[in-house]
């Protein structure tokens, strides 16, 4: 739709008036001032008075709009046709606008194992697209990851911890490296880990045979070099990739890591994602996972591949070929989910109707990712000084308007 007058960040001020929902909690009569794309106001309406918006019009929105913060997606293939792990830039535009419309106002651009080279083509190429702000950085899927548990990652190109070859990455994406996934029972891992906590990046413990024991003394060192890499609060914890998806799942005698991941997760010591779909996890499974763990210490994500947004049909996710059936995607050489084909937002309203709470939900989506990466200064929340990303919803949670840096998308 065409943009309306208040929609430049350059000097423009907007007032937006709805049901407020974001940290957790709920607005009923809540009012949004953004001025040159930064928040100014989020509180009660009755609270508002600024002379420099006299004369500002609240934009026309449906009765019952809902006001969330743009939401945060920290592991993201792709979507409407545009593949993160193929490298291209084209379509990584593609990706990248269609998740922005969608109300994914950040994003990184989650790679999958590959090959050493196609590794550091894709690092320089999201590098790039981060510098220019529309990315927040980089998610590394592997390589260091078990064959055991590689559902949709190339068991060619996994490897053992290599502690050269993932300085190299780190170096090359010159601090847009934001976490990587591993294994935590590979050899050389717990030095993996102390890399790369050294440099910032936050360990994702995922695709993983491990016990539980293996499992909660990782997450633990991953958190103390956390902690003394200087990430302080909530922000010191690592984080567990598609939990239950790519681990070895729980027998009572034989707990594997998942046990370990819920109770680091439920004392605050980590963020477990949860690719709440109805296709990755059953909604009693999402249901529960909020309820013993709370929403502070869940990352909903979409792990969303090319097909996001799109029909059924044949696509890729980087060079594997990929079937999406009835809205799932499967590799076609094994039959593994192959990534989710939700936006963020779907994912969100997937989860309100399993029985979480919308503001749970919502946070999980915004504040929380945008936590763990240290980037809550700048995204994730409607707040004062914020970055001006703000999804207006309808009162049956259908999208309505998408702004980006004070600009509407939609």
């Amino acid at each position: 739709m065409p943009l309306d007058s208040t929609s430049s960040p350059d000097g423009q001020r907007v007032i937006l008036r709805g049901r407020i929902v974001s940290d957790g909690d709920s607005l009923a009569d809540g009012l949004v001032a953004i001025a040159d794309g930064r928040i100014v106001h989020a509180g009660p309406a009755a609270d508002f008075s600024d002379p420099a918006f006299d004369g500002v019009e609240p934009t026309p929105l449906p009765d019952g709009a809902i006001l969330i913060p743009g939401l945060v997606d920290i592991h993201c293939h792709g979507g409407n046709g545009g593949d993160f792990p193929s490298g291209q830039e084209d379509s990584a535009r593609t990706a990248i606008d269609f998740l922005h419309r969608a109300g994914t106002t950040s994003l990184l651009a989650s790679m999958v194992t590959a090959s050493r080279e196609d590794l550091l083509h894709g690092i320089e190429l999201y590098v790039g697209l981060t510098e220019e702000g529309l990315l927040e950085g980089i998610h590394l899927e592997g390589p260091f990851l078990s064959e055991a548990r590689c559902g949709a990652q190339n068991p060619a190109f996994l490897l053992n911890p290599d502690l050269e070859l993932a300085e190299e990455l780190i170096l090359a994406a010159n601090g847009k490296l934001r976490t990587m996934t591993y294994a935590p029972e590979l050899p050389g891992a717990a030095e993996l880990v102390d890399l790369l906590t050294t440099h910032g990046v936050v360990p994702s413990l995922g695709h993983t045979d491990s016990d539980d024991p293996t499992a909660a003394s990782s997450l633990a060192a991953a958190r103390d070099g956390l902690a003394a890499a200087g990430f302080d609060g909530s922000t010191s914890r690592p984080t567990v990739t598609h939990l239950f998806n790519g681990m070895r799942p729980i027998h009572h005698r034989d707990p594997g890591p998942v046990t370990a991941c819920l109770r680091a997760a439920q004392a605050g010591r980590a963020a477990v994602e949860l690719v709440a779909d109805n296709t990755h996890l059953d909604p009693q499974t999402t249901l529960t996972v909020f309820d013993l763990v709370g929403s502070a210490n869940v990352l909903l994500v979409t792990d969303s591949m090319a097909a996001a947004g799109l029909s059924d049909g044949h696509y890729m996710l980087g060079p594997s070929p990929v079937t999406v059936a009835d809205g799932v995607a499967t590799l076609d050489a094994t039959g593994s989910i192959a990534g989710g084909t939700a936006t963020l937002l779907q994912v969100v309203q997937r989860t309100v109707a399993a029985g979480v709470p919308l503001a749970d939900a919502v946070r999980s989506a915004t504040a929380v990712p945008a936590d763990v990466l240290g980037l809550d200064d700048e995204v994730g929340s409607l707040r004062r000084g914020l970055r001006a990303d703000v999804v207006v919803l309808d009162a049956d949670l259908r999208l309505q308007r998408v702004m980006r840096q004070g600009e509407w998308l939609v």
